[in-house]
């Protein structure tokens, strides 16, 4: 995994994944929401990374 994300990222994820327990402890509906939202995000993500590896002939 360190290879794929690097330090930062690893520590980006442990980030967020410390917010939304802090969230799920207050308020669990909250963070199932905020999960979706997340999750949204890196799809977004993904899609926009993979269209820009294609217009460069890389995928």
């Amino acid at each position: 995994m360190r290879s794929k994300l690097g330090l930062e990222g690893i520590v980006g994820l442990l980030l967020v994944v410390a917010a939304v327990g802090i969230i799920t402890y207050r308020d669990p509906v909250i963070a199932g929401a905020m999960m979706v939202l997340l999750a949204g995000l890196a799809l977004i993500a993904k899609g926009l990374a993979d269209t820009v590896m294609r217009s460069f002939g890389l995928k």
